[in-house]
């Protein structure tokens, strides 16, 4: 009896742990937390959207592709604003820059650095070697998409927002 009850209890164990998920930049797993900076100082954690479809998008002001885009996710922001949210991490290392591109491009939501020129911890966690680069997050925090741009960003965030 003992030696079955040992038996299942390493079975529970192996399948427990086999379907665990883990934080990592896959989708599928639990997105890594970020806690940056707002250009205001404050400091804003990337799991209090949870709840949310949230795009944590890397970009910076010198980036053009980056800059490009930003029409497009402010047309896809507005469409949903109860239900998606983005979470913009800057590259840039001055701050006087980075602010300037969040006015002039007029971007609603929330934005965080930490100015580092790419010494931030967020870059090993995330694996950023390039921007632009996002991740699609659903609403417990798992990654859904990455690297995931324009039409093709458009119809994923559509597909899960619509009720089917």
């Amino acid at each position: 009896m003992k030696k079955t009850l040992l038996i299942l209890g390493f079975l529970c164990c192996i399948i427990t742990s086999s379907k665990a998920q883990v934080v990592g930049t896959d989708i599928g797993d639990i997105a890594p937390e970020i806690d940056l900076p707002d250009p205001k100082g404050n400091n804003v954690v990337l799991s209090s959207l949870r709840g949310e479809l949230v795009l944590v998008d890397f970009w910076a002001s010198w980036c053009g592709p980056c800059i490009k885009e930003q029409p497009q996710l402010i047309k896809l922001y507005n469409t949903y604003p109860d239900k998606f949210s983005i979470y913009s991490v800057s590259m840039d290392t001055k701050k006087p820059l980075w602010l300037a591109a969040i006015a002039k491009q007029k971007l609603p939501w929330t934005q965080v650095s930490d100015l580092k020129y790419w010494k931030s911890p967020v870059i090993g966690d995330y694996m950023l070697q390039a921007v632009p680069l996002n991740f699609l997050i659903d609403k417990n925090g798992i990654i859904v998409a990455k690297n995931i741009h324009g039409n093709a960003l458009n119809e994923m965030v559509k597909s899960l927002l619509t009720p089917q």
